[in-house]
Order: structure tokens, then sequence, then C-alpha cells
């Protein structure tokens, strides 16, 4: 990477760099591309890799960028970057950590059978929430329970979503996890993931760990997302990093243009 390698600034995906899903858009490509003249840029989320390619390619694929990130899934417990020239672009893994080798098989089955349970007891709730498969996903290091199933199009996200804020679902069964894992002695964490869905990972393995792939003494980092409330799935690197004025929490891609132009890129360009 040629650019100055003393500054990475690491962003959530979803509800950050993109809406829930979706595509990164141009706006956003151009401001990272103005941002990798100024430092190293990482792409941190809960999502594992196909979700990365899906949502950011015109990203990875633009020469700039792609020369001046860090791919960082399932809260950075993978890494990975970019390789390859002009027209093939590939990527080289560095490190990746795995759920059922921390916690062992015995704990591990424990919580697939806890999970199955819930999903079972929420189909019998008078909730009309969309169903469309693929429910429990083991992303390597971390396993995300959707209620309405991985596979939600849109209009079902949507549906779910406006049911959740009118009953109060996922907290109600974030609340049931919670107390089911205690229980059963299980040492992982439960956070909400996105809109739809829960994160659950070994204690450690939240964002923070993508620190652990750069020396501290040599890196300064910050850090943009939207998940940034205690249940968020950012709340740690957030709070990590907001004592030293690197961490912003957004409501959109939208905004998140807005603090690349005037407050990041401002900083780096008048300490230079």
């Amino acid at each position: 990477m040629d650019n100055q390698v003393n500054t990475l600034v690491l962003f959530d995906v979803d509800g950050t760099l993109t809406e829930a899903r979706k595509p990164i858009t141009f706006p956003i490509i151009n401001a990272l591309r103005e941002l990798c003249h100024y430092a190293e840029i990482g792409f941190l989320t809960g999502s594992g890799m196909e979700y990365i390619k899906e949502q950011l390619w015109p990203a990875l694929n633009d020469s700039i960028i792609r020369k001046n990130c860090h791919i960082l899934p399932c809260n950075g417990t993978e890494y990975l970057i970019p390789v390859g020239g002009e027209t093939l672009v590939d990527f080289r893994h560095i490190h990746a950590a795995y759920i059922r080798e921390e916690m062992g098989t015995t704990a591990f089955q424990e919580l697939m059978k806890i999970l199955c349970s819930l999903q079972a007891e929420l189909l019998q709730e008078e909730f009309n929430i969309p169903l469309t498969g693929n429910f429990i996903q083991n992303r390597g290091s971390i396993i995300n329970w959707c209620p309405i199933g991985r596979n939600a199009v849109g209009e079902d996200r949507r549906e779910f979503v406006s049911t959740d804020k009118l009953y109060g679902i996922r907290q109600k069964y974030l609340d049931k996890l919670t107390r089911l894992l205690k229980d059963k002695g299980l040492n992982v964490v439960v956070k909400l993931g996105g809109h739809t869905s829960f994160d659950i990972y070994p204690p450690g393995w939240d964002k923070t760990y993508a620190l652990r792939h750069f020396d501290k003494d040599k890196w300064d980092f910050w850090f943009v997302g939207d998940r940034c409330h205690p249940n968020g799935n950012d709340y740690e690197i957030f709070t990590l990093l907001k004592d030293k004025e690197r961490s912003f929490e957004t409501s959109s891609p939208e905004q998140t243009v807005e603090i690349i132009d005037l407050y990041i890129l401002e900083h780096l360009y008048y300490r230079r």
C-alpha cells in the first residue's frame, strides 16, 4: 500500500456505506477515493465475505480504493486484502477464527439447539412476520440468527422492521436468548445485527478484534458506524475510539459522506 500508512479509517457497511443489503453508490465511492489519498480504509462488518462482494464490488473494483483497503468480515475475525491487476481482482486471506473451535463442540451444539428452539417458539407468536428461509447462518466466527431468514428481500425486511418497532420482537428475544445462554453456562455475546437479526460470538470477538491485525503503535484508528448503542454491533469499537474523537455515529450513507468530508478529511489534510 503506497499511501500514508499510519492512518486507518474503518467503516461499517450496512447503514453506513450502503443502505441495508444494497450496493454502494457513487457518492460514497467518490468520498472513499478522496480519503484514500490521505489514509487507508477498512471495511469492517458483521457480515461475511459474500455480502461484502455483493454490496461493495464497485468499490473493490476501483483501482485507487483496492490498493488502499483492508477487508474485515465477521467483526474482523477474518482479514483479507485485495490482490490482482486491473482486470482480475482476487483476495488473499490473512486470518480467520472459528466459533466452534473456540466454544468446543458440545457448547456449540447447545447454542444451536437454543436458537432452533427460539425460532420455533417465535413461530407460535401472533406476530405476522415474513418467513423466507436460512434463519441461522454460521459465518465461521459469528452465528447470525435472523427470525425472518437471511433470504429476505427488501419488502420482507421493511415489513419486519415495522412489526419489530410495534411489538419489540428483537428486544424480547434478545432478553430470552441472553437468559437461556446464562442458564446453560454458555459464554457468548449477543448483539443486534443490522435491522433484522442477532449476532452471536465469543467475548472479545466484537469489532475491536479487527485492531489485533495492526500494530497499535504504528496506526491511528478511526471508525464510522451506525449501530453504536450498547446492544448494537458497533458499540465496543465506537466507545473505544470515542475519547480520542476518532469515532462517529452515522444515520445514513449520505451522512457518512458528510463525516468524511467535514471531519476526517479536514483533520487529515491539515495534519499533513
